[in-house]
């Protein structure tokens, strides 16, 4: 039931907006948030910068894995050899106890491999969710500014999508888009090239898929 209230109360509110602004001329403008937030140049190096990082978590985890199928490996092996009927009895127990200290590493070994994963995934999540933070505060700052020099009193984001996830604005007019210019003072100044394609964002989630 919360969810639900959740869900509809924007869309409530924003009828209710309308109609006070139909009535007091209120001018309204828009804006495409998706797009000033995949074009804004803070967040392709943010994205650049957790990308770099997912690809360090990974190496470790690879390297990880390997370690854990060698010694793996060696296990089956001393299993192998606890049967051999050419060995003495005293020679079969060594390494029946062999095998079993090398089952413990295993164990040690993937309980590490498992923790390493989730921590990774807690820590790419972080990034990620700080990275959207930070932006979002810098989109919000740069709407309301140009809102204020433009006069107007309500922007609303044309990319927003309802509980049907279709687009909430079937229609809108051109004439009173902010987006453009929004996007220009965000990447003012910009130490980068801001007309490369943004990066394609990964799951926070993937490290979790190479577990053994």
């Amino acid at each position: 039931m919360k969810n639900y209230l959740r869900m509809i109360l924007p869309a409530v509110l924003l009828m209710t907006i309308l109609s006070g602004a139909a009535q007091a001329q209120t001018k309204i403008g828009t804006v495409d948030l998706h797009k000033l937030f995949d074009n804004y140049y803070k967040t392709k190096l943010a994205k650049a910068a957790i990308e770099d990082r997912k690809a360090q978590l990974e190496k470790d985890d690879k390297s990880m894995l390997d370690d854990f199928k060698k010694a793996s490996d060696e296990y089956q092996q001393l299993l192998g050899q606890e049967n051999d009927p050419v060995i003495s009895s005293d020679e079969r127990d060594r390494r029946k106890q062999d095998a079993a200290d090398k089952l413990k590493q295993l164990q040690d070994r993937k309980t590490a491999i498992d923790q390493y994963e989730r921590q990774a995934q807690a820590t790419l999540s972080d990034q990620l969710q700080r990275m959207r933070d930070k932006v979002l505060v810098d989109i919000r700052a740069a709407v309301s500014d140009k809102a204020k020099i433009g006069g107007y009193t309500l922007v609303i984001d044309v990319s927003a999508q309802g509980i049907t996830s279709t687009d909430v604005f079937l229609y809108h007019a051109s004439e009173n888009d902010l987006t453009d210019d929004v996007l220009k003072q965000l990447n003012a100044g910009a130490p980068i090239d801001t007309t490369t394609p943004a990066i394609t964002m990964p799951s926070p989630s993937l490290l979790g898929t190479n577990s053994p």
